[in-house]
C-alpha cells in the first residue's frame, strides 16, 4: 500500500474553482517543506515499523471530523525513521497551464492524506483586554457559530437589515449565476471591473487575482467612465456583430485566443509570472500605470496561456465639455432604489443630495488613490451653465434647506487640464504634474472656479456654498495670487476645512506622492493669515493615514510628535488600505517602489498597523498599551513621563511603576482608584521618566479631545465636581 500526503501551499497553477491561499514558491523552500512533509508523515507509525501505513496522531480530530478534546495534549510524536524524499509525489509540478491535473497514477493501491490545520493555542490580537481569547476553532460548527452569532449580529443589527444584500466579489457572484442560464453578452463596467480588469493583487484573498474578465465569464470591460465606450458596444451588437469579435473598442478589455489581429501592443509578463515572482509584477504594474492615458496609452496584452490572453485596448479619449453636460443633463431620479423605502432610505444620501460634481479625472496622482486606473489624469469639466441649472432643480427639493454640500470631485480646484499640451499628447507618462514639485509647464489658475461659485452663490434659495471635496494645497500655493484662497475662506468655509497632507514624514510622503512637508506648513500659515485678515476663526482639520508603506514605527511617531506640537487629536484616521491596482498597493504586495524598483519597507503585520494608528491618536485611554508598546519597541521611552513633550504618562501596575521598571505584558493589570489629590501628591515624588515632574496638565474632554486646545493647560473647570480634568482622571477605572 501506497501513502500520499496532498498539499499545496506553494502553487504555480491558479485553478479557476480554486481558492486555497496558496502563494508563489519562493527560492529553497520546495526543499525544506518536502523535508518536513517526510517528517510529519513518518512521525506516527504503528509499533516502530518501515511504513505499512503512515499516520498522523489522532488524525481524525485533527483534521476536524470529530470532537477535538485538547489536541495540544496529543502531539504526534517524533520519529528516527523519515520517509525516503524520493516516495514523495508534489501533484503541484504535473498541473497544466489551466490547472488541470496530467498524471498517469501507477498502478497500485493508495491511501490519500490531506493535512493543512491544526489547532495552536494561539490568541487573537490587537483587541482589548475584554475581547481577548483563544483563536475559534473555525473547523468546529460550534464554536463558529457562537462566534459569529456574538460578533457578526452586532454589525448586522447596525447595518439595520442591508448586511448581506451584496455578496464579496459581487461582479464574480452575479455574472457567473447569469451565465448558468443565459448566453447573451456580458459587459462588465463600473469601478470594480475597471480597477480588476488586469491581474491584481486582492487583499480580501492576499494574493494575485486573475482579471476579472476571465473569473466572471464575461465577454468584455468597458473600463474608465464608458460612456463612450458602452454607447459603441451597443452599437455594434445591434449591427449583428458578435461579443467575441468586438475587439475594436478604445477602454474596453477583451479576451484573445491568439494574436493574429493584435497590433502596436505591450506585451506584459505572464499571469503565472507575476503569480510567482512579486518583483516581476511590480514591473508589469508600472507598465500598465504608465498606459492608462487614452492619447499615448498602448495596446496591452497579458498571457494566460498560449491559448488564452486579455487584451486591454488603449482608453477611451475625455469627453468634451459639451459630452459632460448632456450626461449629467439624463433625467436621474436622484434619490435611492425604490427597494430601500420601506427602510426609511439610505442616511448617508444627505451629505450627496445637495452636492455638485463640477469635474472628473485628477492629475494630482497620489500613489493610494484609484482615479488614474479609472478615470485617467486628464481633467474633464461641466459648463457652468449645467451646473447652475442642477443648482437651481436642488433649490425645488422639499427638504432643501438653502446649503450646497460640495461644489467639486475628486478634486475641488481642479478646472481645467494641468496644461495645453495633454490634449493632444496626452499626460506624462513617467512624470506627475504636481509631484515631486509642481511642473514649470503646469497652468495653474483658479478663476474658472471662482466664477463658478459667485455664480452659485447668487442662486435665489442658496444660503451657502460649501467645498467638502479634496483641496490641492499645493496646486493652490502653485499659483502667483491668492485670490482662491481669500474666496475659499470668506465664503466657502463651514468653520473647518478638510484638507489631505496624509503624513509629516517626507520619507513617507515620497511614496505617497504627497508634496514634502514643509508645503502643507506653508499652507497653514497662509491660512491662518487669511483667516487673520478677514477676522474670521476658521481652522484646519489634516486627513491623515497609517501604516502606509515606507512608515516605519519611526515615522509613526514622528507624526504623534507632531500632533503633539500641533495640539490636536484627530477623531478619525484612515488604516492604509491596499485597493487593486494602485502604485501604493503594489508596494504593499511587493516591497517595491514600482516607480524606482526601490525596496519599501511595508508594515503588513496587523498588530503593527494597530500600534501605527494608535501613536496617532495617542491621547484615547483606549490606545494607551498599543502606544506604551510601540514606544518601547522603537526606544522612545523617552516620550513617556510627565514632561510637556512626553505622548503617555507612566502608569502604576499591580502595586509597580513603569518608570521603575516594572512594566511586564501587553495588557495592565486593575489600577485602584485613588482620590485626584492623592495621585498629584504621589506624582510629585515619582521619578520622572524622560523629563520633569509637577507640570500642568492637558485637559481633555469627554470625548478625548482638549477642552481649551491640546498642548496647554485648561484654565476652566469642569462640570460637577468641580475639579480640573486631567489625563489621570480620564485614565483612572471608576
Amino acid at each position: 500500500m501506497f501513502g500520499l500526503y496532498i498539499h499545496i501551499p506553494y502553487c504555480r497553477s491558479k485553478c479557476r474553482y480554486c481558492d486555497f491561499y496558496s502563494t508563489p514558491c519562493p527560492d529553497g523552500v520546495p526543499e525544506a517543506y518536502i523535508d518536513a512533509l517526510c517528517r510529519e508523515m513518518d512521525r506516527f507509525s504503528p509499533c516502530g515499523s518501515t511504513h505499512p501505513t503512515v499516520k498522523i496522531n489522532h488524525t481524525e480530530e485533527k483534521a476536524g471530523f470529530s470532537s477535538p478534546h485538547d489536541l495540544m495534549n496529543y502531539p504526534t510524536p517524533e520519529t528516527n525513521t523519515p520517509i525516503d524524499k524520493k516516495n514523495v509525489i508534489i501533484l503541484t509540478d504535473k498541473l497544466d497551464s489551466n490547472g488541470i491535473l496530467k498524471w498517469n497514477v501507477p498502478e497500485g493501491k493508495w491511501r490519500i492524506y490531506r493535512f493543512g490545520y491544526s489547532l495552536t493555542g494561539k490568541r487573537n490580537h490587537p483587541a482589548p483586554a475584554e475581547a481577548t481569547g483563544l483563536e475559534v476553532d473555525k473547523l468546529d460548527p460550534e464554536s463558529w457559530l457562537s462566534y459569529f452569532r456574538t460578533y457578526m449580529d452586532m454589525y448586522k443589527e447596525a447595518a439595520g437589515g442591508f448586511m448581506g444584500k451584496r455578496p464579496d466579489y459581487a461582479t464574480i457572484v452575479y455574472s457567473n449565476l447569469i451565465r448558468t442560464w443565459s448566453k447573451k453578452p456580458i459587459i462588465l463596467g463600473g469601478i470594480e471591473a475597471s480597477l480588476r480588469r488586469l491581474a491584481h493583487y486582492d487583499y480580501w484573498s492576499g494574493k494575485m487575482k486573475r482579471s476579472i474578465l476571465l473569473d466572471s465569464q464575461a465577454d468584455l470591460i468597458s473600463y474608465g467612465m464608458g460612456e463612450r465606450s458602452i454607447v459603441e458596444i451597443a452599437d455594434a451588437l445591434a449591427s449583428g456583430i458578435e461579443a467575441k469579435d468586438i475587439t475594436f473598442i478604445e477602454g474596453t478589455v477583451y479576451k484573445a485566443d491568439n494574436l493574429n489581429s493584435v497590433y502596436d501592443e505591450i506585451r506584459l509578463p505572464s499571469y503565472r509570472e507575476v503569480s510567482s515572482d512579486k518583483k516581476t509584477y511590480a514591473e508589469s504594474f508600472y507598465t500598465q500605470y504608465s498606459n492608462t492615458d487614452p492619447f499615448s496609452g498602448k495596446r496591452l496584452v497579458e498571457p494566460y496561456s498560449d491559448r488564452l490572453y486579455v487584451v486591454q485596448n488603449p482608453a477611451a479619449k475625455p469627453l468634451t465639455q459639451e459630452e459632460m453636460d448632456d450626461v449629467y443633463a439624463l433625467p436621474y431620479m436622484r434619490t435611492w432604489h425604490p427597494c430601500y423605502d420601506a427602510a426609511g432610505g439610505i442616511p448617508a444620501i444627505t451629505e450627496v443630495k445637495f452636492s455638485l460634481i463640477s469635474n472628473r479625472g485628477c492629475f494630482g496622482g497620489c500613489s493610494f488613490c484609484a482615479l488614474t486606473f479609472h478615470q485617467g489624469r486628464i481633467v474633464q469639466t461641466r459648463s457652468h451653465e449645467s451646473i447652475i441649472q442642477e443648482a437651481e432643480l436642488l433649490t425645488q427639493e422639499p427638504d432643501f434647506k438653502g446649503y450646497i454640500h460640495d461644489v467639486g470631485g475628486p478634486t475641488a480646484n481642479f478646472r481645467h487640464p494641468a496644461c495645453e499640451k495633454q490634449m493632444t499628447y496626452g499626460a506624462c507618462p513617467h512624470k506627475q504634474c504636481l509631484f515631486p514639485q509642481p511642473c514649470k509647464n503646469m497652468n495653474a489658475d483658479h478663476s474658472d472656479y471662482i466664477s463658478l461659485l459667485k455664480k452659485l452663490r447668487a442662486i435665489p434659495k442658496v444660503k451657502k456654498v460649501f467645498i467638502r471635496s479634496g483641496i490641492r494645497f499645493d496646486y493652490l500655493l502653485a499659483e502667483k495670487n491668492r485670490a482662491f484662497l481669500r474666496e475659499l475662506c470668506q465664503y466657502h468655509v463651514s468653520g473647518q476645512l478638510k484638507v489631505a497632507p496624509e503624513h509629516i514624514s517626507d520619507n513617507v510622503l515620497k511614496r505617497m506622492g504627497k508634496p514634502e512637508n514643509k508645503v502643507y506648513r506653508q499652507f497653514m500659515k497662509e491660512y491662518a493669515a487669511m483667516n487673520d485678515s478677514l477676522g474670521m476663526k476658521q481652522y484646519l482639520v489634516p486627513y491623515l493615514m497609517s501604516s502606509h508603506p515606507g512608515s516605519t514605527l519611526k515615522e509613526a511617531i514622528e507624526l504623534a510628535e507632531y500632533l503633539r506640537d500641533l495640539g490636536y487629536m484627530p477623531e478619525q484616521v484612515q488604516d492604509f488600505y491596499p485597493t487593486p491596482s494602485t502604485l501604493s498597493t503594489c508596494m504593499y504586495y511587493t516591497g517595491y517602489d514600482p516607480r524606482t524598483m526601490e525596496k519599501v519597507y511595508v508594515p503588513t503585520n496587523p498588530h503593527e498597523k494597530a500600534m501605527q494608528r494608535a501613536l496617532i491618536q495617542y491621547r484615547n485611554p483606549k490606545n494607551y498599551d498599543l502606544v506604551l508598546e510601540a514606544l518601547r519597541l522603537a526606544g522612545r521611552t523617552d516620550l513617556i513621563g510627565f514632561d510637556k513633550k512626553c505622548l503617555i504618562r507612566p502608569r502604576q501596575i499591580k502595586g509597580r511603576d513603569f518608570a521603575a521598571g516594572g512594566y511586564k505584558g501587553a495588557h495592565h493589570g486593575s489600577q485602584t482608584a485613588k482620590p485626584a489629590a492623592a495621585n498629584r501628591a504621589k506624582d510629585a515624588k515619582r521619578p520622572a521618566v524622560g523629563g520633569m515632574t509637577g507640570h500642568k496638565q492637558t485637559g481633555v474632554n469627554e470625548n478625548g479631545r482638549n477642552a481649551g486646545g491640546f498642548g496647554g493647560a485648561v484654565g476652566g473647570k469642569s462640570s460637577g465636581s468641580g475639579k480640573k480634568k486631567t489625563i489621570r482622571n480620564v485614565h483612572k477605572k471608576k
